[in-house]
């Protein structure tokens, strides 16, 4: 219980007793030695007893304040420590918190908001299951599908997709451990794979300034996007599942496989003795009488959404195509996330209008959506923050002078070494974003360090991003996985202990490849 005071008033008066002494800017690769890399540190050691992210990153932060503070000057010292003022509204001031803020709370979350009102994704799910479900292949097959279309990652993919294809998977028999491994491991891997998404901004924000290669936000996304072939973790969960969901992997694991067994066998959906999670409060729909429903409240909204994103992607390739030099297709991809969010988001809005909705509900609809993303806002925000304070302490500059040399010769076990870390951090967090917050900033300079090669820092960025989706989809604490048991009413321990032999069958694949691409490119 007092655990993360007595490591953080340590924490705090280390910061104190050791003087800092700066000789060169930290703009020019200058440092407070350990105490740069304090802050991180403590957040990520507090992340291990708190189990909370928004705690821990908060705790982080207030240590950068002590770092910075000067006890021989009393009159500046409670200015050094505020780090209100001196880190969080520096930090969330900037425009690129606030393009992916106005992503991720308003747009996202208001566009599920209004599908709650108008009934799209769940009428589009009924639509599509008449058509595609024959059995309880079919039926997962469906349960795939949805995951994937709804690739926005986290919470709201779980909710979407387990809402909407229980009641079909139920009638196919298939297992709510079957049903609920199905929608999270299409959850946050998806979202990697797919990222139209507000994931890249959030890891530019992140990522922004500590390399070379990263000197403004959109050199992070276009990077991100180039990267997503070095993925591996997320592709083989996404591919993984898919072949679970047409039943031809030859091992699922024992429990999954008894899952199965017993609901086709005998109908029971949920292991005796089970705790399942209910699902009523998130499957109930709040649509105004007299509305009907359509196909066009789902397909409109996800045809702009998918339609504006794309126009970055189409348009380098046609030139490229024609020059025959997929470098040049690849430097010129630059996704408009925020003005596709935007756009889909209005024309959600304006459908609704359209058909006849009153504008109270539109934007009833439209605030409790952004009300169900408030806490990713939070943690987006302290993280954007810790990113700012790990620039002002230079500590990508000490991990740079500190272990690069040290790990230049194991660089081609960097990769594989990264995903373990994001694994067992995110595993004991609960949170890919929050294990990003901490990792990313550390990782990459020093990725940079050992080789700037951009495949090498490619490989590097891959195993972070993978190896954090494989914790947070695995934890017991995370959100993804209780949401997704809650969605699909399932005993969250049963989706733990079902899913985690196909987790890390993925995990240890793809930290294999990248270990053996390393080999060959170093």
């Amino acid at each position: 219980m007092w655990a993360p005071f007595i490591l953080t008033g340590a924490a705090i008066l280390l910061a104190l007793t050791l003087t800092p002494t700066l000789t060169t800017p930290v703009a020019e690769g200058g440092h407070y030695g350990f105490l740069s890399l304090l802050p991180a540190l403590t957040t990520l050691i507090l992340v291990f007893f708190t189990r909370d992210v928004v705690s821990s990153l908060f705790l982080g932060i207030l240590v950068a304040g002590f770092v910075l503070a000067d006890l021989s000057q009393a009159d500046r010292f409670l200015s050094d420590v505020n780090i209100i003022q001196q880190f969080l509204l520096p930090a969330i001031g900037t425009q690129s918190f606030a393009v992916i803020l106005l992503v991720y709370l308003w747009a996202l979350g208001g566009l599920i908001g209004i599908w709650t009102r108008t009934g799209g994704a769940r009428h589009f799910a009924a639509w599509a299951a008449s058509r595609i479900v024959r059995g309880p292949r079919s039926a997962k097959f469906f349960a795939w599908l949805m995951g994937v279309t709804f690739h926005q990652g986290g919470t709201i993919s779980t909710i979407l997709a387990g809402t909407t294809v229980k009641a079909v998977t139920d009638r196919q028999k298939v297992s709510h451990e079957e049903l609920t491994y199905v929608v999270d491991s299409t959850a946050s891997p998806i979202a990697t794979v797919i990222p139209l998404n507000a994931w890249p901004l959030y890891v530019a924000g992140l990522l922004v300034g500590t390399t070379p290669l990263f000197m403004t936000e959109q050199d992070v996304v276009t990077f991100f996007f180039r990267s997503i072939p070095l993925n591996f973790y997320g592709i083989f969960a996404v591919t993984l599942t898919l072949l679970f969901a047409l039943e031809v992997l030859p091992w699922e694991g024992k429990r999954m496989k008894r899952a199965r067994k017993r609901a086709r066998e005998t109908g029971e959906l949920d292991r005796p003795g089970s705790e399942p999670l209910s699902a009523e409060e998130l499957s109930r729909l709040r649509v105004p009488a007299g509305y009907r429903t359509g196909l066009e409240d789902f397909a409109v909204p996800l045809l702009v959404l998918v339609g504006v994103a794309m126009t970055g992607v189409v348009g380098p390739l046609i030139p490229a195509l024609q020059q025959g030099e997929i470098e040049l297709f690849l430097a010129g991809i630059s996704v408009p996330i925020a003005e596709a969010f935007g756009l889909a988001v209005l024309s959600a809005m304006a459908l609704a209008l359209v058909k006849g909705m009153e504008l109270k509900e539109v934007v009833d609809g439209f605030v409790d959506g952004c009300k169900g993303v408030t806490i990713g806002a939070i943690i987006l925000a302290l993280a954007v923050t810790l990113g700012t304070v790990s620039s002002t302490l230079g500590t990508a500059n000490y991990i740079v002078e500190v272990a690069a040399e040290p790990f230049r010769d194991l660089a081609v076990l960097i990769p594989a070494v990264f995903m373990f870390i994001c694994m067992v951090v995110a595993f004991s967090i609960g949170s890919s974003w929050g294990t990003y917050a901490v990792v990313f900033p550390l990782a990459m300079p020093l990725a940079y360090a050992i080789n700037p090669d951009p495949f090498y820092m490619s490989l590097a960025f891959g195993a972070v991003l993978g190896g954090a989706v494989f914790g947070d989809q695995c934890s017991p604490i995370s959100d993804t996985t209780i949401l997704s048991s809650l969605a699909c009413g399932c005993d969250v321990m049963d989706h733990v202990l079902t899913q985690l032999p196909l987790a890390l069958a993925a995990a240890f694949t793809g930290a294999s490849v990248a270990t053996l691409l390393a080999f060959f490119v170093l």
